[in-house]
């Protein structure tokens, strides 16, 4: 094996054909973008150079500050959501649901494979307010409750793209951490139980450490999805009301698609991918950490 890998020639024939797929899906259109932000105009009109006008727009950009500070409370709430709800329903299968688990996470995942559309719609109905009042505002009515509009709050709109988020979605991330957990060796749980370990302390001392890789893992898997969230967002809100619920995503499609300005887009998508790379390094960096020396 170190004779195979230490051949320059071997290793270029096996990582070439990847690298080279990977440099054209990723890194040719990362540039391309990078190389539009340095212009203005679109396909129509044509592309004209204007220096660091961009950048210099996109500092002073009112929409850009909300669109980033949404994009980042969305992301840490959700991915805390995610996580949290997936660990807790993996711990649920393996300690106590044992043969029904199955089941369970089959109902869990199944808000999963639900397409976005289908699921925007189903929350708009359960939380509409008019012209037919939803299942959710005739429960607050019954307790003498007024109806709430909603999607006509910016704080409303923002909780019930969350719980949606969250709902359709923690399945995913419940059976991710599942398969880390039932990879911890009977012998050790039972050996932690004789020694008096047993619930939150069992789960902080053996389980977590043990558990520590996957559930990294599934920090990554949500975080880089929170971050370039557009779908869902689409589906249920359109950013809305106004544009209180409008991620940096949706503010580049919408100045790149609909108002055409392709250069200031590929700016905004440029300090997207920088959020992302410093997300990215933050928890590669906490990720280190060895948790079963604490």
């Amino acid at each position: 094996m170190h004779r195979v890998l230490g051949d320059r020639r071997a290793v270029l024939l096996l990582l070439g054909p990847a690298l080279l797929v990977y440099s054209l899906i990723m890194l040719v259109p990362t540039l391309w973008s990078l190389g539009y932000s340095f212009t203005s105009g679109n396909t129509i009109d044509g592309f004209t150079g204007n220096g660091l006008d961009n950048f210099h727009r996109l500092f002073t950009d009112p929409d850009v500050r909300h669109a980033l500070w949404f994009t980042a409370k969305y992301a840490v709430a959700v991915t805390v959501g995610q996580v949290v709800a997936g660990y807790l329903l993996a711990l649920l299968y393996v300690f106590f649901l044992k043969k029904a688990s199955a089941l369970i996470r089959t109902l869990v995942f199944f808000p999963v494979v639900l397409p976005t559309v289908a699921v925007g719609l189903l929350f708009k109905n359960l939380f509409q307010v008019g012209p037919q009042t939803g299942p959710v505002n005739s429960l607050l009515n019954a307790v003498g409750i007024e109806s709430i509009d909603f999607f006509g709050s910016s704080g409303h709109a923002f909780w019930v793209l969350i719980g949606m988020d969250i709902w359709r979605s923690m399945g995913f991330y419940a059976v991710l951490l599942f398969a880390g957990l039932v990879d911890i060796p009977d012998e050790v749980l039972e050996s932690a139980r004789l020694d008096g370990a047993a619930g939150l302390r069992l789960i902080r001392h053996i389980v977590l450490p043990m558990s520590f890789p996957v559930l990294m893992s599934s920090l990554i898997f949500s975080i880089n999805g929170t971050l370039k969230a557009f779908d869902s967002i689409i589906a249920l809100t359109n950013g809305g009301p106004g544009n209180s619920t409008s991620p940096l995503t949706l503010y580049m499609f919408q100045t790149s698609f609909t108002y055409g300005d392709y250069g200031y887009g590929s700016t905004i998508a440029l300090l997207l991918t920088i959020v992302c790379l410093l997300v990215t390094l933050v928890v590669f960096r906490v990720s280190r950490r060895d948790l079963t020396k604490d």
